[in-house]
């Protein structure tokens, strides 16, 4: 078995089912939130459904530059199973903000990922690099939803972010472990904990 399908299918039992979690507790209840709660929720899960555009963006304009070699298949893999969850996402966020009165932004034709590049955090540059790139932005999806989680007012959109973070943290946990098959030698889980002052243990630079 090739090492693309190996992770292909490996990746999507993993995804399918901590999205299956995702989409089960994903179910808000908003009949009882007040008018400020709802807007305070509101502007948290807009910012959630703006990166989770921006990943499957990033992750499209990625896979268009990974080579036809082994490890850009396996990178590929990846990333495909990865942009499905963040497509599931987008999409239960999205409604979500229809359920708390806003309208969801369309994708923009393009995100800035220069910080990322300047930081040696990862490029486009080569399917390694690639890899490194989309660990960053996992591992900051992850902070991230933990950070905002902490503002939400309604409960049941506490669990289902709580629940989307989780999920981010697996994508990160999953890249660093196909940098070990690929024989990159590193920790799959550096940290007992995924947060700012952990980061520098979760990425690889370039």
């Amino acid at each position: 078995m090739s090492q693309s399908k190996a992770f292909s299918r490996r990746q999507m039992l993993v995804a399918g089912t901590i999205g299956g979690v995702a989409a089960a507790v994903f179910i808000p209840r908003l009949a009882e939130a007040s008018s400020d709660d709802k807007a305070n929720d509101l502007a948290v899960i807009s910012r959630g459904h703006y990166y989770e555009q921006q990943a499957i963006w990033a992750y499209n304009v990625a896979g268009s530059k990974l080579s036809n070699s082994d490890v850009g298949k396996a990178v590929l893999a990846v990333a495909l199973a990865n942009q499905a969850n963040h497509k599931e996402h987008r999409d239960l966020l999205a409604q979500v903000i229809v359920s708390l009165g806003g309208t969801p932004a369309a994708p923009e034709s393009s995100y800035d990922l220069s910080s990322y590049i300047n930081n040696g955090e990862g490029n486009l540059d080569s399917d390694v690099n690639i890899a490194k790139l989309a660990l960053a932005l996992e591992t900051d999806a992850a902070i991230g939803y933990s950070q905002e989680v902490a503002k939400l007012k309604t409960p049941a959109l506490v669990t289902a972010g709580a629940s989307i973070g989780s999920d981010e943290a697996a994508h990160a946990t999953y890249i660093r472990a196909a940098f070990n098959t690929l024989g990159v030698s590193v920790p799959i889980v550096p940290a007992a904990f995924i947060n700012s002052d952990t980061r520098s243990q979760w990425i690889l630079t370039v």
